[in-house]
């Protein structure tokens, strides 16, 4: 069951799914005053007619001000059932494709990794990933011959092909992408960085290949609680004496202080910033820039 968005109806426009963590698209539903999240409806689409599972109510805050499609019609058991039926028939046609693709020559480094049926079975479409651009315009030919269909040849990236895969992560936890991640978000090595990870590809690098996407769930987090405390080299005093940062623990709140030939773990209350203490003195030293140049006082040094 697709987790519900809104279940109180605040707008015309529904949320609906075609894969259950997949992206969520935007019908109109002002025909169907009884719909309600969670139920199946028919929908056409780019790729034929498909039926889709309803997420929930969207806010009008969040819409885009255009119009969407209408929603075709409530989904009956019939159409599950076909849905099932037709579901139940794409490992054997994904298997006829490899054969077909082995068969026809030049597709060394393509990996086809899913067959889809939409729910009537008029359109069919093969995933695929590969490092360069390949021409799969002779084996859709043969494909629309041996399944008497529509075919689609669909090739994606390597994370959109971990997340079809599915399988464990480093972690040994489900993948994030195929257990509840609907889009990808951008990350860098920066947000690596940030958190102190090592730099191991091992250690950043997920399943796809690509930089993992869990580096991003604390990365604001960490950013903020850098911000309170002092850079690495930073020179600071601790209840221990003057010393240097050597290591920065954001999630601890405190930082490694070397002070002499020993290290002390230190918490943010119990430093204090000698560099902009003394850069402080310094310019109270200085005096009134104003005084000296003939002007009155106004800084309220003098006072």
């Amino acid at each position: 069951m697709a987790i519900m968005e809104a279940l109180e109806r605040v707008s015309d426009t529904v949320g609906v799914r075609f894969e259950e963590v997949g992206k969520v698209y935007h019908f109109d539903a002002a025909d169907l005053p009884d719909l309600m999240p969670g139920q199946f409806v028919v929908v056409e689409t780019a790729r034929g007619i498909q039926l889709a599972q309803v997420t929930g109510f969207i806010p009008p805050e969040k819409l885009e001000g255009r119009r969407y499609k209408p929603i075709t019609r409530m989904a009956t058991p019939r159409d599950t059932m076909m849905q099932q039926i037709w579901r139940e028939k794409e490992l054997d046609a994904l298997i006829s494709c490899r054969e077909k693709a082995a068969e026809t020559g030049g597709f060394v480094g393509v990996k086809f990794i899913k067959a889809s049926y939409n729910f009537e079975g008029s359109w069919l479409t093969f995933t695929y990933t590969s490092e360069q651009h390949v021409d799969v315009s002779k084996l859709a030919r043969a494909l629309r011959k041996r399944f008497r269909c529509r075919v689609e040849m669909r090739q994606v990236g390597p994370r959109d092909a971990a997340k079809i895969l599915g399988g464990y992560g480093a972690c040994g936890e489900p993948r994030c992408c195929s257990t509840f991640l609907t889009e990808f978000s951008p990350i860098s090595i920066k947000m690596a960085k940030a958190q102190g990870v090592s730099l191991n590809p091992s250690e950043i690098t997920g399943m796809c290949g690509r930089l993992r996407c869990c580096l991003v769930y604390e990365y604001e987090q960490y950013v903020e609680a850098r911000g309170h405390l002092p850079r690495v080299k930073k020179r600071v005093g601790t209840p221990h004496g003057e010393g240097k940062v050597v290591d920065v623990h954001p999630l601890r709140d405190a930082v490694t202080v070397l002070v002499g030939e020993h290290r002390h773990l230190v918490e943010r209350a119990d430093l204090e910033p000698l560099e902009e203490l003394d850069a402080l003195k310094n310019k109270a030293a200085k005096g009134c820039g104003k005084k000296n140049n003939g002007g009155p006082c106004e800084c309220g040094a003098r006072k």
